[in-house]
């Protein structure tokens, strides 16, 4: 079943954060967010998750309509997001940090610890499953997010700038962390990003906002032969 926000308004004030904007996600997709800063892709993600109600404007699930329900509600359907900002908890080791999603769904605390010892070996955190949450870098805290996430066995997985300050080496080797969590676990993904590199080469599908209005929406070869992208986000001189 897709995941569509059809024809969602945000208002803050005066200001509009998104307007009109319809997007879809599919399942086993990866789809590409991108437009520059203040284009509204957060607030988009947030209505998707439930963290903001849009002024008009539906969100489904298939023929779930999730439009003005609570975010746990949003995550007990299998929505699940990041943050730009990581929020693992600091008092937790990295591995109960993980044990934290799969408690949440019932599940027994030694089962949990199997699994979240499983899970963060694929994302090559095994052997900081005893460590304190708090002496990860900041590119082994994106991936316990990333983790922990998944620990709620999501339908689709909304990431948002999962690359953001991370090492280039990290970012580079992302693409393929992300195309095997979709491998895997079968959800669909979306990934707000600014590194256009990693978002032209993982994404099956790229959304481009700017003004919080669509501009674009197509394959990354299209939306890099796009002008109006070209000229707001990309610049004039992007390479094709």
């Amino acid at each position: 079943m897709d995941l569509l926000a059809d024809s969602v308004t945000v208002r803050f004030g005066g200001l509009v954060a998104t307007d009109d904007v319809t997007i879809r996600l599919r399942p086993q997709q990866i789809l590409g967010l991108i437009g520059p800063n203040g284009a509204g892709k957060t607030t988009l993600v947030n209505v998707l998750s439930g963290f903001q109600r849009p002024h008009s404007g539906t969100i489904a699930l298939g023929d779930e309509d999730l439009t003005g329900r609570a975010r746990d509600a949003f995550a007990r359907s299998g929505i699940v997001r990041t943050f730009q900002a990581v929020r693992l908890f600091k008092g937790l080791t990295v591995g109960e940090n993980v044990e934290t999603g799969f408690v949440s769904r019932g599940i027994s605390r030694s089962a949990a610890r199997r699994h979240a010892r499983e899970l963060l070996a694929d994302f090559d955190l095994a052997d900081k499953a005893d460590f304190p949450a708090t002496g990860l870098s900041y590119g082994q805290e994106r991936r316990a997010g990333m983790a922990r996430a998944l620990a709620l066995e999501p339908r689709y997985l909304l990431l948002d700038e999962p690359a953001a300050g991370v090492a280039p080496a990290e970012a580079k080797d992302l693409g393929g962390t992300i195309r095997a969590i979709r491998d895997r676990h079968g959800c669909g993904i979306l990934v707000i990003e600014h590194n256009m590199a990693l978002v032209m080469n993982l994404c099956d599908q790229i959304h481009v906002l700017n003004s919080g209005r669509t501009i674009a929406d197509g394959t990354p070869k299209e939306v890099m032969a796009n002008e109006a992208v070209r000229s707001a986000y990309l610049g004039s001189g992007a390479e094709q």
